[in-house]
């Protein structure tokens, strides 16, 4: 039984709207910059002077024995990625996660990106692929989440969206989360089929969901920087991540800059402005 606790009330919801907003800021900066030669600290330096200028901290930055604002996960490694002064290469496939605290409310958002290499056009096409089955699957997700009576419906969806696209696999020791006060709270929010209901889906409810998709087996293991979360067999990831409101009016994608609007017509969704 999940506490009533779970839930903001409407002046919670809407003072969660800044803290998306800079979460969602902080990524387009890291995305406008993320290229061939560029580092990691280059994108976590700028992600982390945008969430400052728009008077927030990186909460990521608050999780005991993390000084970065941004993980940085490249090719086989799935999250947690701490950054480095490695420079991306051609054919990297890349995903950033970040996050913006804002008056003590959280955004958590992530994405995916592959870069371009015209001299190993099967291995970018792949990459490429897997990127965009990851990021349908978030929205498959989200669209879910407007429709849904409990929460789990959400990973049920998800699921069955992934395993039509082909062999990939979704990770099962790393799911999503309910997120407020603090950036990783109750309820989890799976990415795969469960059997049990989860909570109600009611307005109140605000969660972060992300899949972790990979390209072969799901079984990872830690580095040694007690960070980095690396496929075992090398398989490719991918890891999308929004932080998403459900309200009286509908949901409303807090870490997307249109909330949602453009990602989730095609599902007959129209998002709506927390009131």
């Amino acid at each position: 039984m999940f506490r009533r606790s779970i839930y903001k009330s409407p002046a919670e919801l809407r003072a969660m709207v800044r803290a998306g907003e800079a979460t969602a800021a902080a990524l387009a900066e890291a995305r406008r910059l993320l290229r061939v030669g560029a580092t990691p600290l280059e994108l976590d330096a700028a992600a982390d002077r945008v969430i400052r200028e728009l008077g927030g901290r990186s909460n990521f930055q608050l999780v005991e024995g993390y000084r970065h604002t941004l993980c940085v996960s490249v090719d086989a490694d799935v999250v947690h990625g701490i950054p480095g002064d490695r420079p991306f290469a051609p054919g990297d496939i890349v995903s950033v996660d970040g996050g913006a605290e804002v008056e003590g409310w959280n955004g958590d958002s992530a994405f995916t990106v592959v870069l371009p290499d015209p001299d190993r056009p099967d291995v970018v096409a792949a990459r490429t692929e897997l990127a965009r089955v990851t990021e349908s699957s978030l929205w498959v997700g989200v669209a879910a989440l407007a429709r849904a009576s409990h929460l789990n419906e959400v990973g049920a969806a998800i699921e069955e969206y992934v395993s039509a696209q082909g062999p990939y696999g979704i990770l099962r020791d790393y799911v999503g989360h309910g997120i407020g006060r603090r950036m990783h709270e109750e309820p989890p929010v799976f990415n795969y089929r469960v059997s049990r209901r989860g909570p109600e889906v009611r307005p109140g409810l605000v969660v972060a969901i992300e899949p972790m998709i990979v390209g072969g087996s799901i079984d990872t293991f830690v580095q040694d920087d007690d960070w980095t979360v690396t496929t075992e067999d090398g398989a490719d990831a991918a890891h999308v991540e929004h932080s998403v409101a459900v309200h009286a009016d509908g949901i409303w994608v807090l870490t997307a800059e249109d909330g949602g609007a453009a990602a989730l017509a095609p599902f007959g969704i129209e998002p709506r402005p927390i009131p």
